[in-house]
């Protein structure tokens, strides 16, 4: 269900229905709003970043503290990845 607080979702519906399928908050919040945004096309963007593995751990580690991953200080570059992958 909807929070009448959550002004920063552009499309409840969706982010609600990717929320019971298990996405993370901000996956499903980035997801609904591209989605509300006529100018994106969700589905067809991605692969402009180079993969994870490709990213130094410095590189991994500003991204996991940027999304606010806890526990970040104590992982390893695969888990890292798998940590931000998952978001």
């Amino acid at each position: 269900m909807a929070e009448t607080n959550r002004t920063s979702i552009k499309n409840d519906s969706t982010y609600d229905a990717l929320r019971d399928k298990g996405y993370s908050k901000s996956k499903a919040a980035a997801i609904a709003n591209a989605q509300a945004n006529d100018n994106m096309a969700p589905s067809e963007k991605g692969g402009k970043a180079p993969p994870y593995e490709d990213w130094t751990k410095d590189d991994l580690m500003e991204r996991a503290r940027e999304i606010e991953i806890e526990g970040r200080s104590t992982m390893n570059k695969d888990e890292l990845i798998k940590a931000l992958r998952n978001g």
